[in-house]
C-alpha cells in the first residue's frame, strides 16, 4: 500500500443536491424484483451451469416468486440461445412470468435476440451500451452525441423489427441501462436515457424500464441514493418510467447501496441469490427481501424454504454460501457466548405467541425461513450455562434448575476445551448421561421400597457400596427422608437434602419423572444429582444416589 499521504486514489465526487428527501424517507413495499442468475450469476461461474441445471434454476426462481428473470445473452452464444427456446418451446414459462434478454445496441444482435424470444408472451428486451468518460475514451474513442446516436439508433430499430413479434401477441417491454451508470456524469445519464424514451414512446400504462447499474461500485451507498434521487426528479416521463437498480459489491456495500436508492425512489432491483456474480458479485436479493420482512414488508418473494434454496445454489453454481451469510449460512442462528446464549434462551422463553418478535440477537424467526430452532444454541469453550441448559432442555426435554446450570456449564466448557472444537447436542446430551444419570459407584441402587405408618414413611432398600451389599431400613417424613435415614446407618458421609424439583420427560403413557436432588454432605460440599424412572418416587431416590456418588468422587 501507498504510504500517507494517499494520492494513488481520488474521493468519488458528491451530487450536488443539497434537499435530498431520502433520508427522512421509510420503505413501506417491496420493489419489483428481477432476478439476473441465470445471465449475470451464470456468467461469473468458473463452470457455468448446464442446460439441466439452468432448468431447475429457472423453476426455483419461479416458485420463490420472482416474475421476471433475466434467462440469458441469446446473441451471444449458441447455447443461450438454445436455452431461450427451449424455455418457450417446451412451455416451461407460467403465465405472469416475464423472461429478460440482454442485447447490447446493434441491429444483427437485436435481429437474433428477436429470434431468439419468438413465441413468448411476455418479453423484457434489455438493451444496453457504455456511457461513462472513461468507458467513451478508452474502449470507443467516441464523443456524448455518438454514445447517444447507438442508444437511440438501436431502439428504434428494435421498434420496428418488433412488430411482427408483437402482432403474433408477444407483450415486449423495454429495458435500457446506461452501463457504468454510477460513473457516467449525471447530466449525460439522464440526456441519453430522456433520447432513449423520446424514442420508445412509453406510456402509464405500459412503462419503459431505465436501469441504473452501479456495474462497479465506486462510491458511498448515500451518493448511491442521491444519484438515484437525482435522476428521478429530472426524469420528464418519471410516470411513464420504472427506474430499476443493479447495484454490484465492490465496496461490500450493495445491500445498503440499494436500500438507500429504494428510499430516493427506485421502483425495481435486479440481482441474484446470495449474490453471485462477477468479482465480489451482485446485489443479494435474499438479504434485502428478508431484511423487509423483518420490518413488517412482505417482499412478494417464498424464502420459507431456505434451506433448499441454499441446497440448489450451491449444487448448481459450485459455490458455497458463506456460514455466517444472512439469513441462509450455517451459523447466521447460532450464538457461541454465553451471555448472548442466557439472553437468547430467556427472551425466547418470554415471547408471547402472536406478540411481535422480540428475541435477543435473531431478528429474524428462523421457522419463517424454513430453519430448526434446535440449531439455535451451539456450544463450545466459549459457551456459558444458559446455552448447556437451552440444549439438554430444548432438544432431550431437561428443565435443569438454575443453581444445576453452572455446574453441567463447567463440565461441558472442560470438554470442549480439551475437544477445541464446537460440541454436538449429542455430546452435550452424553456428558449429562455419564456425570448424572448412570453414575453406580460406590452407591448402587438394587431395591427400594416405602411402607407408611401414622405418617411417617418406612422403607426398605438394598444397595452396594463400594461392591459390598447391604439391607437397610429407615424412617422419615417421606421417601427421600427415609432414604437418607437408612444410608445414615452406614459408613457413608452424612448429608442433607437442599434442594428437590421434578418434572415430566415426554407424554402419555410412555412419560418419564426426572428428578433433581441438591445435598450437601458434612465436609460443606454440594452437589446436584439427577434420576429417570417411570416412578416419581424412584426417580427421586436415583437423583439422591447420583448426587450422593458425585460428592464422593470429588
Amino acid at each position: 500500500m501507498q504510504s500517507a499521504p494517499v494520492t494513488k486514489y481520488r474521493p468519488f465526487p458528491p451530487v450536488a443536491l443539497p434537499d435530498r428527501q431520502w433520508p427522512s424517507r421509510t420503505l413501506t413495499h417491496a420493489p419489483v424484483w428481477c432476478s439476473v442468475d441465470l445471465r449475470d450469476g451464470n456468467q461469473a461461474l468458473a463452470q457455468p451451469m448446464s442446460v439441466a441445471e439452468k432448468l431447475e434454476y429457472f423453476d426455483l426462481l419461479v416458485r420463490v416468486g420472482f416474475k421476471e428473470i433475466e434467462v440469458g445473452f441469446p446473441s451471444a452464444s449458441q447455447i443461450e440461445f438454445d436455452f431461450c427456446r427451449r424455455l418457450i418451446e417446451e412451455n416451461r414459462i407460467p403465465a405472469g412470468v416475464a423472461i429478460q434478454i440482454l442485447c447490447q445496441c446493434r441491429e444483427d444482435l437485436i435481429t437474433r435476440s428477436l429470434e431468439a424470444v419468438q413465441g413468448a408472451k411476455n418479453v423484457i428486451f434489455h438493451l444496453y451500451n457504455s456511457t461513462s468518460p472513461k468507458q467513451r475514451e478508452y474502449v470507443f474513442n467516441a464523443q456524448r452525441a455518438d454514445i447517444v446516436r447507438i442508444a437511440t439508433h438501436a431502439v428504434g430499430f428494435l421498434k420496428e423489427k418488433m412488430q411482427p413479434l408483437v402482432a403474433a401477441g408477444t407483450k415486449l417491454r423495454l429495458e435500457y441501462s446506461p452501463e457504468s451508470f454510477t460513473s457516467t456524469e449525471l447530466e449525460f445519464a439522464l440526456e441519453i436515457c430522456e433520447a432513449v424514451t423520446d424514442v420508445w414512446q412509453p406510456t402509464a400504462a405500459d412503462k419503459i424500464i431505465l436501469n441504473l447499474p452501479a456495474t462497479v461500485e465506486y462510491a458511498t451507498p448515500n451518493i448511491h441514493a442521491d444519484q438515484i434521487e437525482w435522476m428521478c426528479r429530472h426524469l420528464t416521463r418519471r410516470a411513464a418510467t420504472l427506474v430499476s437498480l443493479h447495484t454490484h459489491n465492490d465496496r461490500g456495500t450493495g445491500v445498503a447501496a440499494t436500500e438507500l436508492a429504494l428510499l430516493a425512489g427506485a421502483d425495481r432491483v435486479e440481482g441474484t441469490l446470495f449474490g453471485n456474480g462477477e468479482r465480489t458479485g451482485n446485489l443479494d436479493i435474499v438479504t434485502v427481501a428478508l431484511n423487509l420482512y423483518t420490518h413488517g414488508i412482505h417482499p412478494g418473494l417464498d424464502f420459507g424454504d431456505i434451506n433448499h434454496l441454499r441446497e440448489v445454489y450451491e449444487r448448481c453454481t459450485r459455490l458455497e454460501v458463506h456460514p455466517r451469510h444472512p439469513y441462509a449460512g450455517e451459523l447466521v442462528f447460532t450464538a457461541f457466548s454465553g451471555s448472548h446464549q442466557d439472553a437468547i434462551k430467556k427472551s425466547w422463553a418470554a415471547q408471547k405467541p402472536g406478540a411481535p418478535w422480540d428475541v435477543l440477537y435473531i431478528p429474524i424467526d428462523p421457522a419463517d425461513v424454513g430453519r430448526s430452532y434446535k440449531a439455535i444454541i451451539r456450544i463450545n469453550s466459549q459457551s456459558g450455562k444458559g446455552g448447556v441448559a437451552y440444549v439438554l432442555e430444548h432438544e432431550f426435554g431437561y428443565q435443569l434448575p438454575k443453581l444445576m446450570h453452572k455446574e453441567i456449564g463447567r463440565l461441558i466448557n472442560d470438554l470442549a476445551d480439551a475437544k477445541g472444537t464446537e460440541l454436538t447436542p449429542q455430546e452435550v446430551h452424553e456428558v449429562f448421561r455419564r456425570e448424572y444419570l448412570d453414575r453406580a459407584a460406590p452407591v448402587a441402587l438394587q431395591r427400594f421400597r416405602t411402607t407408611e405408618r401414622d405418617s411417617a414413611v418406612k422403607c426398605e432398600i438394598a444397595v452396594t457400596i463400594d461392591g459390598t451389599p447391604h439391607a437397610l431400613n429407615g424412617t422419615g417424613n417421606g421417601p427421600i427422608a427415609a432414604f437418607v435415614s437408612a444410608l445414615g446407618t452406614t459408613a457413608l458421609p452424612k448429608f442433607d437434602v437442599l434442594s428437590y424439583a421434578e418434572h415430566s420427560l415426554g407424554t402419555g403413557a410412555e412419560a418419564r419423572a426426572v428428578s433433581y436432588i441438591q445435598l450437601k454432605t458434612d465436609r460443606g460440599r454440594t452437589c446436584y444429582g439427577a434420576g429417570i424412572d417411570t416412578n416419581i418416587e424412584l426417580a427421586s431416590i436415583k437423583a439422591v444416589v447420583s448426587a450422593l456418588n458425585r460428592a464422593l468422587a470429588k
